[in-house]
């Protein structure tokens, strides 16, 4: 870890200096020759663009940093109240440049100043003001975004507007991050930021804009001018008991030609950097490119995470490398680089309990791990984006390397045993999209996307387990699952949109390919160390072809109160695959037509309704098909007995978004319901050993109604924020358990409720509460029934003490009822103490977590008719000093 911020000192010191500056010199007076104190000082390039902002000194002198002196031509501003604006060119940059100004009368309009945070609107924008909700002790633009109202900031640092995700953050308009927000809203300073917009209708595509159908929201966060000019960042040096250690060092800089965000950290106390490299919107993304493949199939069967925040229960020792840079060759062309590096250890510690209820037998284990694991992932990307009135080009690629190990040692009812598992996926991809107007306004587009993977999988277990299934009921040494699936897809189209006027038609046809291998076997090591194949039934030889060219037609129609569209995509599908070892030869011959439309009607100037509807045919993938059995972990085998996969969906959906935003208020309702018909069904036996899943051909039916309501105000008599929520969620589906066909029916319930409340000057109070409730029952006499119920309550105080010192204190409660299992209750508690040397921005931080020393946790986790049962070993008081320079 020390070569990790040796590396990174290094690498920073060089970027900074790589941004030494000269300068340029001059003097404002008035007509009678003396200095003007407090002139706005701009230097402006030939477009008039700002480069370079000051302010005169009591003497009227200026001093503006530059990058180079190459300036001939450009120009010096100069404007105060009372004074008329002069400008003068810049013939030396060696010389002082002088300016005079000439007083004027100046009739300035009534203002009345308000005591109160306001928001502005301007067509599809909101803007929230940041000094209007930040406080002294606010660091980054994250802190004060979770006080805006209508604003949500989730856990993992997912933003949201009005109950809808942000499709994007924007840095001064550019999309430096790439949909990898949280590094941004945690280094951004607060104090940098001018202003947030809420852009509704999010259109990035400039040719599109005109007829614009986005129903995306996303964010832009306003630099203020002056600190657009240097490189900002910060420098956090922590040490702590017991041997802990937290470092942090960030770099950024947002000006018109060059922006970046770049940071090194590393830390042991349970802050998993990787955070920063979460995608908000991957699912999505993953939907749109077509590539369904699986991501692992073997694991190490671990029982999850406890529902704790992260920082409470993870031992890790990781470190990041995250840089993100982006240069504007002009402002239609630029260039962008996000390269990333994780390294992590971990260590987990558990005992879990389970219990599977069925309608005449009761399946229950015991199981204990161990386990260390070592996560890594290295990121590199690369987009070239041109972005104009009359064309848009945009290519992405992408490399992928994550090598992921994980050790365990582990006990099931009693019976001891080693694990190792290690994956390595390497995944190369390349995006590319050309779109170009012409003169009839119609849009061309072309689109190509290219992926291959590879991801090798290894799972060693010894001594050998449930000898009676796998070794004839002989004593073995141990089991070795090996996997290898390589993959190569690709999706292309080309489209013509015909554009008349509101109404736009677009029709696109394309082909993609997808072609993949699943190559596995199971071997057992004997007691005197031979090894051989367990059987020829635990062997998979698979060639897998899925073909589908396609067609569509869309039909887009907008105006000031509509918006609407139809889609009509049809679509042949041709699959084909074949395993000589299990005498398998199958393809596959469909032809889909997935209609879709959506409709949306602005009720008002800040109000308005939305309905959808899809109809969808999906076919499954090669982890479907596969007949060899695959030893998934120490307790699973898994294998199939059945044809592809094909679901047919019918989902619905409709909803309301209301705003008040002068008077911050904002409100949401939507209501979605969820059809899907199944051909296949997995099919589990199980036992207190092992559990064996076959999926076979049955038909298999899931039906889903949600409903979700919110609603968010700031109350300004309290200057306060505050929220509420309600969701509800019912599913019914099947489910067969050795050899039970058991329908069930669950109810899911969410209550939230929460405020962000300035008390008075000196003390601010967050609270938030969530109440959870999950029933399930079968629906079959004697019923099987479970019953579920959680409330987690946080709350926090942060005070400024006296001068430049702030208190923080937090709380967080959780309770945990289910009927058949003792209530667990447990109250932890963090304090924190600032001290703020502002003539060296330094910040003096001692800060002391879970002060109640709780080090095992308890935790209740219910699906269907399954109960888990599970004690987490966790960290325990831990205290930290830490040294943080602002610069």
């Amino acid at each position: 870890m020390s070569r990790f911020l040796l590396f990174a000192l290094v690498f920073f010191t060089g970027l900074c200096a790589s941004f030494a500056q000269k300068s340029i010199k001059g003097t404002v007076k008035d007509d009678l020759g003396k200095g003007v104190e407090s002139v706005n000082v701009s230097l402006k390039d030939p477009e008039g663009n700002i480069i370079g902002y000051t302010r005169t000194n009591k003497n009227g002198d200026f001093t503006i940093a530059i990058n180079n002196d190459q300036l001939i031509g450009y120009q010096i501003e100069a404007s105060s109240i009372g004074y008329k604006k002069q400008t003068v060119s810049i013939a030396d940059v060696s010389k002082s440049q002088d300016l005079m100004l000439q007083p004027s009368e100046t009739s300035l309009e009534t203002v009345t100043v308000k005591n109160r945070p306001s928001l502005t609107a301007k067509g599809d924008t909101l803007n929230y003001s940041t000094a209007d909700f930040a406080d002294k002790q606010d660091r980054s633009i994250g802190d004060v975004l979770k006080k805006m109202p209508g604003i949500e900031v989730a856990e993992d640092g997912k933003i949201s507007y009005n109950g809808k995700s942000i499709s994007n953050l924007y840095v001064d308009g550019d999309n430096l991050l790439d949909d990898k927000y949280n590094i941004g809203t945690k280094s951004i300073p607060q104090g940098a930021v001018d202003k947030v917009q809420v852009i509704q209708n999010d259109q990035p595509i400039k040719m599109m804009r005109k007829n614009n159908m986005s129903d995306d929201v996303a964010l832009n966060l306003v630099i203020k001018d002056d600190a657009k000019l240097k490189v900002m960042g910060d420098a956090t040096v922590g040490a702590g008991m017991p041997d802990r250690f937290d470092e942090n060092l960030s770099a950024m800089l947002f000006n018109k030609k060059l922006k970046f965000i770049n940071n090194v950290k590393a830390n042991n106390i349970g802050n998993d950097p990787g955070i920063d490299l979460t995608s908000h919107n991957l699912s999505d993304y993953l939907q749109k490119i077509g590539n369904n493949k699986p991501n692992g199939l073997l694991s190490i069967g671990a029982a999850g995470v406890p529902s704790l925040p992260q920082s409470r229960y993870l031992f890790n020792q990781a470190g990041l490398i995250n840089l993100n840079n982006l240069y504007k060759f002009n402002k239609d062309l630029q260039l962008r680089a996000n390269i990333s590096y994780l390294y992590d250890q971990r260590k987990q510690q558990y005992n879990k309990f389970s219990q599977t209820y069925l309608s005449d037998q009761t399946i229950s284990y015991t199981e204990y791990q161990n386990n260390k694991i070592n996560p890594q992932k290295l990121r590199t990307q690369f987009n070239l984006n041109g972005n104009a009135e009359a064309y848009y080009l945009n290519n992405n690629f992408i490399l992928d390397y994550i090598p992921f190990k994980t050790e365990s040692a582990f006990s099931i009812n009693n019976i001891a045993a080693n694990q190792m598992l290690r994956q390595q996926t390497l995944d190369i991809s390349n995006e590319f999209n050309y779109r170009k107007k012409l003169k009839s306004e119609n849009i061309i587009n072309l689109y190509s996307y290219l992926n291959r993977t590879t991801q090798p999988e290894t799972l060693n277990i010894n001594p050998g387990l449930n000898a009676d299934i796998l070794n004839n009921g002989n004593p073995y040494s141990g089991l070795t699952q090996h996997i290898r699936l390589p993959s190569w897809y690709t999706n292309n189209y080309a489209s013509f949109a015909f554009v008349n006027g509101s109404f736009v038609q677009t029709y696109k046809t394309g082909f993609n390919i997808q072609l993949q291998e699943l190559n596995s076997a199971l071997y057992r090591t004997q007691n005197n160390q031979t090894q051989e194949i367990v059987s020829d039934s635990t062997v998979n030889n698979l060639n897998w072809l899925k073909t589908r060219i396609y067609a569509d037609a869309t039909y887009e129609y907008s105006n000031e109160k509509w918006k609407a569209g139809l889609s009509l995509p049809l679509s042949y599908n041709y699959i084909a695959y074949h395993d000589p070892s299990n005498h398998l030869n199958k393809n596959l011959n469909k032809v889909f037509l997935n209609p879709s439309v959506n409709v949306k009607y602005q009720t008002g100037t800040e109000n308005y309704v939305v309905a959808n509807y899809t109809f969808k045919n999906d076919l499954g993938g090669i982890d479907d098909v596969y007949r060899g059995t695959v030893l998934k972990n120490y307790r699973s085998l898994f294998s199939n007995n059945a044809p592809i996969s094909e679901s047919e969906t019918h989902n619905v959906g409709a909803g309301f978004n209301f705003r008040k935003a002068m008077q911050m208020f904002f409100f949401n309702i939507f209501a979605n319901y969820n059809d899907m018909e199944l051909n296949t069904i997995s099919s589990y036996r199980l036992s207190n050993n092992i559990q064996e899943r076959m999926v076979l051909p049955l038909q298999n039916h899931f039906k889903t109604l949600s409903f979700n309501v919110n609603a968010s105000k700031y109350l300004f008599a309290w200057k306060s924020t505050v929220n509420a929520g309600l969701n509800i969620s019912q599913s019914k589906y099947n489910q067969l358990q050795n050899g039970d066909l058991l329908p069930f029916n669950t109810l899911s319930i969410s209550y939230n409720t929460g405020i962000e409340a300035k008390l008075n000057n000196f003390i601010n109070w967050s609270y938030t509460a969530t109440y959870s409730v999950t029933n399930n029952k079968a629906k079959i006499a004697d019923a099987i029934q479970t019953n579920f119920q959680q409330l987690r309550q946080q709350s926090a105080l942060a005070i400024t003490t006296v001068k430049n010192v702030y208190l923080n204190i937090l709380a967080e409660h959780l309770f945990t009822h289910q009927s058949t299992q003792p209530n667990l209750k447990y109250l932890f508690a963090d304090l924190n103490v600032k001290y703020r040397i502002l003539k060296m921005k330094t910040d003096l931080e001692f800060g002391i977590t879970n002060l109640t020393n709780i080090k095992r946790f308890d935790a209740v986790y219910l699906s269907s008719n399954s109960l888990t049962t599970g004690t987490y070993e966790i960290p325990g008081r831990v205290a930290m000093l830490k040294a943080t320079f602002n610069f």
